[in-house]
């Protein structure tokens, strides 16, 4: 799905701002059908739950309502007028005044509804929208609800972070020609000093046939470097200028519809539709057990991080995006995952032009019911029997990862799917279940490497999946949860750990999450868990492990900053492995990370540059 542009041909209208509001419990009957009655607004971008002191609405479980009137740009006639919603958490159903314009399932990648001659250029409309927050085991992330002795229904998951919901990323109303390009595909590689790009548009609405497509590719400073004609085809950059990580390079691949001019010719007259499509041109490969951007090794250093903060929730905010980034390269870091779900476009679109590197995950956490065995005591029920996640969550599952491929396809940033976060691989089914969404993976986008994070209880010996992937990307936690407080034992087991999935695989390894709560402010000579020197003492012994490993490729900290998390005894206001604070106060370990990540320039430790 082709992220929103304006171009010479197409309008954007931004619909963010502030909503009206209201619980499906306060909206009485049919809300879509007239005004919303009720006091509330609600930002958009934002989740809601954060935003009032009323905890009916916070600890909601259902459906809420959001509303506004929008009028379409008079200019808009013969146009055809598109809404776009960059998510809705979980599901949504939106009307235009009282007609149902589009229904969607999947709280973290982007949908349409085609309004064309359902609205009046230069009218106003009522829009509203259903938003239902439940998980279950027919959603991704999985989730439980369960109604209580009082009546009111009660969500629980098994994921680690809080179930923030609501409209969270940017609305808008768009326009496009009748006659219009609908998706654009980019594949780059390299032939010498050269540039390859292949190219794919797709043509939808009206007398496509009449219609003829050129393309150009135009460099940074507006020249244009390679053209071409055809729906398809392949462009030849010379001298080409490479994405790298560090050093951002776009080129634009501005897409034209031509009609046929008055003689008939196609291809010889106005240009129907123009659409630019921004994108590097870079390789990646896994060769061996080193993993190469642009045919070089690099060596990851970063964060799993969480889209959180004060108040927003999971809405999206450009001055975070901008001051998260700028934090990032303060300590070096080169790259993050997109844990646990799709992030903003917006971020992506950042990442592409400041040279961060992406591993791009799904929504697909919480697929192991073993881990709340291990919080409750109590024997598991197998997490991919039918009655749980073996049946239709697997259909859920390939819906999200074809959706996520579809969207971030063209980011250079973006060089690694991660399918799920910390799923049960050493269960019986897990191999059963896995090897058909590997399979579509790999069919949608042949070109990126694939990875999952291994939980703890998978193990070198138990787990089923990891020679489909091509990146071992392992969760471990020696030091908190196992061996908590005595560090010198918890190094012995993480190398004995590591060393074992490398020698069974003979695949590179690097560790997706690795860290330790911390009170910010918390200090002690000793090794005291929740102290500050802990979470640098703990970090660094990571690091002496990582460095003795030849196949080693990476380190991400779990986790960038403090998060909220589900109310509990497990937790105080929230997860606090950060090494920020939730509003981006360095801890004691954001600047020994700084000294070694600057150090490290993106090489394994001891590779000299150039190697």
């Amino acid at each position: 799905m082709l992220s929103p542009r304006t171009s010479p041909t197409r309008d954007i209208v931004s619909l963010d701002g502030l909503w009206r509001f209201a619980l499906d419990t306060h909206a009485g009957a049919a809300p879509w059908t007239s005004r919303l009655l009720s006091p509330l607004e609600a930002p958009v971008p934002a989740s809601y739950n954060d935003l009032f002191v009323d905890a009916e609405i916070r600890d909601h479980v259902g459906v809420v309502w959001y509303q506004r009137e929008v009028r379409v740009p008079r200019g808009w006639a013969g146009e055809r007028v598109v809404l776009r919603f960059g998510s809705v958490t979980h599901a949504a159903q939106v009307y235009a005044d009282d007609r149902l314009v589009a229904e969607h399932t999947g709280g973290y990648t982007p949908f349409e509804a085609d309004l064309t001659g359902i609205v009046h250029p230069g009218a106003e409309f009522r829009l509203t929208v259903g938003v239902d927050n439940r998980l279950t085991n027919e959603t991704i992330p999985p989730g439980t609800v369960t109604t209580g002795p009082d009546g009111r229904e009660r969500q629980s998951y098994l994921h680690d972070f809080y179930n923030y919901a609501g409209i969270a990323r940017p609305v808008r109303l768009c326009s496009t020609p009748p006659t219009f390009v609908e998706d654009v595909t980019v594949v780059t590689g390299r032939d010498g000093a050269a540039g390859i790009v292949e190219y794919r548009a797709e043509v939808a609405g009206e007398a496509v046939d009449a219609i003829a497509v050129r393309v150009r590719a135009v460099d940074e400073a507006g020249r244009i470097v390679a053209e071409a004609h055809g729906p398809e085809g392949v462009l030849r950059i010379e001298d080409v200028t490479l994405w790298r990580p560090g050093a951002a390079y776009l080129y634009d691949l501005v897409v034209e519809l031509v009609a046929e001019d008055e003689t008939g010719a196609t291809g010889a007259g106005e240009v129907v539709d123009s659409y630019t499509q921004p994108f590097g041109v870079r390789t990646v490969e896994v060769r061996g057990t080193e993993f190469l951007i642009n045919g070089e090794p690099f060596y990851f250093t970063g964060f799993g991080k969480h889209e959180d903060t004060l108040v927003r929730g999971k809405g999206h905010d450009d001055a975070y995006l901008v001051h998260d980034f700028q934090l990032l390269q303060w300590t070096g870091a080169n790259s993050f995952r997109t844990s646990h779900y799709p992030y903003a476009e917006e971020v992506l679109d950042f990442a592409d032009r400041h040279g961060i590197v992406v591993i791009d995950e799904t929504a697909a956490v919480g697929l192991n019911l073993g881990v709340m065995g291990g919080l409750t005591g109590q024997a598991p029920t197998p997490t991919f029997a039918p009655e749980n996640f073996g049946g239709i969550t697997g259909d859920v599952h390939a819906q999200h990862l074809r959706e996520l491929i579809e969207r971030d396809k063209n980011h250079p940033s973006v060089v690694m799917w991660c399918l799920a976060n910390e799923p049960a691989s050493n269960e019986d089914g897990a191999r059963e279940y896995f090897e058909p969404l590997v399979e579509l993976a790999r069919k949608l986008d042949p070109t990126r490497p694939l990875t999952y994070a291994a939980v703890m209880f998978a193990t070198p010996q138990n787990d089923q999946i990891g020679d489909l992937f091509d990146v071992l990307s392992i969760n471990r936690y020696y030091g908190w949860y196992l061996f908590t407080g005595d560090l010198a034992t918890a190094e012995q087991y993480l190398e004995k750990d590591l060393r074992g999935w490398v020698r069974r695989f003979g695949k590179p390894v690097m560790m997706s999450e690795y860290g330790a709560d911390t009170q910010p402010g918390l200090h002690s000579v000793w090794d005291t868990p929740w102290s500050e020197e802990y979470q640098s003492d703990y970090l660094a012994m990571y690091h002496r492990v990582f460095d003795r490993i030849s196949e080693f490729i990476g380190e991400h900290v779990w986790n960038f900053a403090d998060f909220q998390t589900s109310a509990g005894i497990h937790r105080v206001d929230g997860n606090k492995k950060g090494v920020f604070t939730r509003d981006r106060k360095p801890k004691t370990a954001a600047f020994a990370l700084r000294g070694r990540w600057h150090g490290l320039g993106g090489r394994k430790p001891g590779q000299a540059a150039g190697d």
